[in-house]
């Protein structure tokens, strides 16, 4: 089991609706978009977890899941209720949408500079450390991470 970040950025949403709007909606559908392109594509399999992060000008986690698929070209019927415009992606499972939003500076302070994490970056899909992770879901729930 892997642990990724899934960054929709405001260039993704479509025109007229708002990114967090657009991005609960992948996450109602239990499905979200992966480009041929993608870094880590070929790696995403059922089970891995995912956190869900919108990218500046909002730098916020709404929420979390689970793999429920690897990555694969839509099929017709799935295609129809996907609200987003790439042919393949995956499909999720074990969904939680964070409201209010977890805010990256909050979890930027839980996490040592050593490890890496910062609020920007540019690639759609990122591999995250157990840590990360975890200290994300910590913070979402409002207590502080254990320190086993």
């Amino acid at each position: 089991m892997a642990h990724y970040l899934f960054n929709f950025v405001k260039g993704d949403a479509a025109k007229g609706r708002a990114q967090r709007e657009q991005a609960a909606g992948f996450l109602r559908v239990r499905m979200w978009g992966i480009d041929a392109g993608e870094r880590h594509r070929n790696a995403l399999t059922a089970g891995d977890l995912i956190l869900i992060y919108l990218a500046a000008p909002q730098r916020e986690f709404i929420g979390r899941a689970e793999l429920a698929s690897a990555v694969h070209d839509w099929t017709p019927s799935e295609a129809q209720v996907y609200p987003g415009e790439s042919p393949s992606g995956v499909l999720l499972a074990d969904v939680e949408e964070w409201d209010p939003p977890v805010p990256i500076d909050a979890v930027l302070s839980q996490i040592a500079p050593a490890e890496g994490a910062r609020a920007d970056f540019e690639a759609r899909v990122l591999r995250v450390t157990p840590n990360e992770y975890e200290t994300t879901l910590a913070v979402a729930a409002g207590r502080a991470p254990s320190t086993d």
